[in-house]
């Protein structure tokens, strides 16, 4: 055996270091152990946040380590909300599908259904405006609504809309429709009673297929009734100043709700002051006095708050708001007022888009400046109108970026609205 200078074999001393190594190892270990048991533990319910780069990680769905803990992703929680669910909706879709939600195609009485089908059930148009005088009854009526949600998709079916105000404006009528008085009846009626007779008229037009009635006409006259062509003339107004019109139209959009029909008021900001009826003429159809503070928009405004399903906007042109566009292409009094100020993020529509007062435009250009003004659901009441409307709103939504989110956002209001009717699943 070697010894060391000292005299001590060698080989002691090596094993003597040997045992020193692995006497320090087993402490280090007792300590590792003992810390791993005693920490708190994010995975039991800590409040220690992960680190950030830790957050980032587990947004790649990928599960990972910390310490002897596997941690799981963290899942994104579904939106389940309507307007939730109208997103997902409208993501699944191609363009070509959004813009189709934004068209409101018209059949006349009198048309077979099956002039709409390419329309429905190839070019993807979401609502249809039941118009003229049909005088089939509730039966009749519904015989043709329901041929057309079978040209539909079963998850996404169709607005099914009406001019149903009363007086001289009843599209339906018939068996099973009562004969309604005129809105200035209407507003003779208290509160009440007009809420109960709207119920009643809504479970007619509920019966018959129609599930929008573009009603009522929220305006307040404010030139002689005999002159107001579009409103006084026909007796389309409640007849009272603009808070008694404010409440008669609540009564009336909670009259329908009860039977099961939403309503448009219409047609923002008002038509009181005009000479003009944008359906037949583009003269006399200037509103000079008319305010976003007075009092005429400020019934519209309360109405809103009642909840209808859609705000029609008007044709004539509103010198205090807007001198260079009419209401409905109207960026200051849409996009600016009635989405921003007031809040509003339902359907906006448009009083017919074929009618008179727009006659000066390009058919191909008028769904484009509509969407364009913050607006989505085009009415159109002339059956030709609808084709280049369409092809104008699917070429300016492939050509511009900015323009085809505009349809996004609108086929998601549309689409809110129908999943709120029970139309989409």
């Amino acid at each position: 055996m070697r010894h060391s200078r000292t005299g001590a074999p060698v080989k002691s001393r090596r094993w003597g270091a040997v045992l020193a190594v692995v006497c320090v190892l087993a402490v280090l270990a007792a300590a590792v152990y003992w810390w791993a048991m005693l920490r708190p533990s994010s995975a039991a319910g800590s409040d220690v946040p992960r680190t950030s780069s830790a957050s980032a990680e587990g947004q790649t769905g990928e599960a990972h380590t910390h310490g002897d803990v596997v941690r799981e992703p963290t899942p994104e929680p579904v939106d389940d909300s309507l307007r939730g669910k109208a997103q997902r909706a409208v993501a699944a879709m191609s363009m070509q599908e959004r813009v189709g939600q934004l068209i409101m195609a018209p059949l006349y009485a009198g048309t077979d259904p099956s002039a709409l089908y390419d329309l429905i059930a190839n070019q993807h148009v979401g609502s249809v405006l039941i118009i003229g005088n049909w005088w089939s009854g509730t039966a009749g009526v519904r015989q043709a609504t329901d041929v057309l949600q079978s040209y539909a998709p079963a998850d996404n079916r169709l607005l099914m809309t009406t001019d149903q105000e009363g007086g001289l404006v009843q599209h339906l009528q018939g068996p099973g429709f009562d004969t309604m008085p005129t809105a200035v009846d209407q507003g003779a009626m208290s509160t009440d009673v007009l809420r109960q007779s709207a119920a009643v008229w809504g479970s007619q037009l509920n019966q018959a297929g129609i599930n929008v009635d573009l009603a009522p006409v929220v305006g307040t006259v404010t030139v002689d009734r005999g002159s107001n062509a579009p409103i006084g003339a026909l007796y389309r107004d409640f007849g009272l100043d603009a808070q008694g019109n404010a409440n008669h139209a609540i009564a009336f959009i909670e009259g329908m709700r009860d039977a099961g029909v939403r309503s448009a008021i219409k047609h923002y900001p008002g038509l009181g002051a005009v000479t003009g009826n944008t359906d037949f003429t583009a003269d006399g159809i200037v509103d000079a006095t008319t305010t976003l503070d007075g009092e005429e928009i400020a019934a519209f405004n309360a109405a809103i708050d009642a909840d209808p399903g859609m705000v029609m906007m008007s044709l004539a042109t509103y010198q205090r708001i807007d001198p260079n566009n009419p209401a409905a292409f109207s960026s200051t009094l849409i996009d600016g007022y009635l989405r921003g100020t007031v809040g509003y993020d339902g359907v906006i529509t448009s009083d017919s888009l074929s009618a008179a007062a727009l006659g000066g435009f390009d058919p191909r250009e008028i769904g484009v400046r509509f969407v364009d003004a913050g607006a989505d659901l085009a009415c159109i009441g002339a059956a030709d109108y609808v084709q280049p409307i369409l092809d104008g709103l699917n070429e300016r939504a492939a050509s511009d970026q900015a323009f085809a989110e505009k349809v996004t956002r609108s086929a998601i209001r549309v689409m809110t609205l129908k999943y709120e009717m029970g139309l989409a699943q």
